[in-house]
């Protein structure tokens, strides 16, 4: 299908299970007011102590990206929609408008969505707004979802495919790129501050290439960027006197940021408000799914569907953050070799960047030294910031 046609008919799927519109806003840029200024930047207090967890999630890569795709399995119909890699959260709105067309394709009016995190409550709040009735099932909930363990930043190619299957991801990619984007502009403002625009800071002792920040023993990732210029602001380069900062080579950027905790939180009593039902319950194997009521299903159970499902394309790619005491004066994020920052609601957000191992790594196991020395390192940024 021609990416034209299939942006339309996604853009009205969605159109029609949220707002009148959306799809037609999806490509319309908005520039948001800075919410800081490089030469008065509050200071981070990074300290190992004010740590409060360290959290690690298995982000769920495959290399042809995510599969979103219709199967019949028994006397169900499933709708896969996982497989996502780091741009669950970033995608999760457009990748649920083009699985509810799939869903509406089969004349359901009744869905059962496997799994409760980023993809499985967007996926389900859709359908609810196209007038099905939808119940979750998952053995989890928010906040003890892998989804809630993610950096927060708008990120929709973060390790969505290797670079030898962008080609034929692209036009679906930026489909899902635009509808999430013009949903998120729409949840701009609301009470616990969902989503928000930040301005953020990469920093490096040399001059910035393309691919800044590769890992060494991954692959290399698509890269979509230039196919949606037109919805952030492009980096801005800062001259050594226009920001407070050690390093040589600073560039501003400005992005979304998810403050997660009330975003999950929204969406959960949105859901719940529309009449929503959520069962908590455990699925070992494929074939128990036969036992639900609903006759179609989506199934988004993320890096879960390696073992639910047998599908060994999906690859844990380890990641693990470090929560500090929030600050609401920090209002920024920054990217260095090592780190990166989130100044999350909820916590301001220290990941650790850059480390290999990572790739085909199963293992959930927190290495709280490794969140700590990014702290320090972190620590030892602030106390060499300019103050006014």
């Amino acid at each position: 299908m021609q990416r034209r046609q299939f942006l339309r008919q996604a853009g009205a799927t969605l159109a029609v299970a949220s707002t009148a519109g959306l799809a037609a806003c999806a490509s319309q840029p908005v520039a948001p007011v800075p919410r800081s200024r490089s030469a008065s930047l509050a200071p981070i207090r990074a300290s190992v102590d004010r740590i409060t967890g360290v959290y690690v999630c298995t982000r769920p890569f495959r290399a042809a990206g995510p599969r979103i795709e219709l199967e019949k399995r028994g006397n169900k119909i499933v709708v896969h929609n996982y497989g996502h890699g780091g741009s669950g959260w970033s995608l999760s709105w457009g990748s649920g408008a083009l699985a509810l067309q799939m869903v509406q394709g089969t004349g359901a009016r009744e869905l059962g969505v496997i799994g409760c995190g980023a993809i499985g409550l967007t996926t389900a709040l859709l359908a609810q707004r196209a007038g099905l009735q939808v119940r979750i099932y998952a053995k989890a909930l928010p906040p003890d979802v892998f989804s809630m363990r993610a950096s927060g930043l708008w990120t929709p190619d973060s390790r969505i495919c290797d670079a030898a299957h962008a080609p034929a991801l692209a036009d679906r990619w930026e489909t899902m790129t635009r509808l999430s984007y013009a949903r998120y502009q729409s949840l701009l403002g609301l009470a616990g501050t969902p989503i928000e625009w930040i301005d953020g800071y990469s920093l490096s002792d040399a001059p910035f290439g393309k691919f800044h920040g590769e890992v060494p023993d991954e692959p290399e990732y698509g890269d979509f960027s230039d196919r949606v210029r037109d919805l952030t602001p492009r980096p801005v380069e800062l001259a050594p006197g226009e920001h407070p900062f050690p390093e040589p080579y600073v560039r501003r950027y400005t992005t979304l940021m998810f403050n997660i905790s009330s975003y999950a939180n929204y969406l959960m009593s949105e859901f719940l408000a529309a009449g929503g039902k959520i069962q908590v319950r455990e699925f070992s194997h494929a074939d128990e799914l036969q036992g639900l009521p609903e006759h179609t299903l989506v199934n988004a159970t993320g890096y879960g569907a390696r073992a639910l499902f047998n599908d060994d394309s999906v690859i844990p790619v380890r990641g693990q953050t470090a929560r500090l005491i929030p600050q609401p004066e920090v209002t920024y994020g920054l990217r260095a070799r090592d780190f990166s920052v989130v100044p999350r609601s909820d916590g301001i957000m220290v990941q650790v960047i850059g480390d290999t191992g990572n790739y085909n790594n199963p293992d959930i196991t927190p290495h709280r030294e490794a969140s700590e020395a990014a702290v320090r390192e972190l620590a030892g940024l602030v106390a060499q910031m300019k103050r006014d």
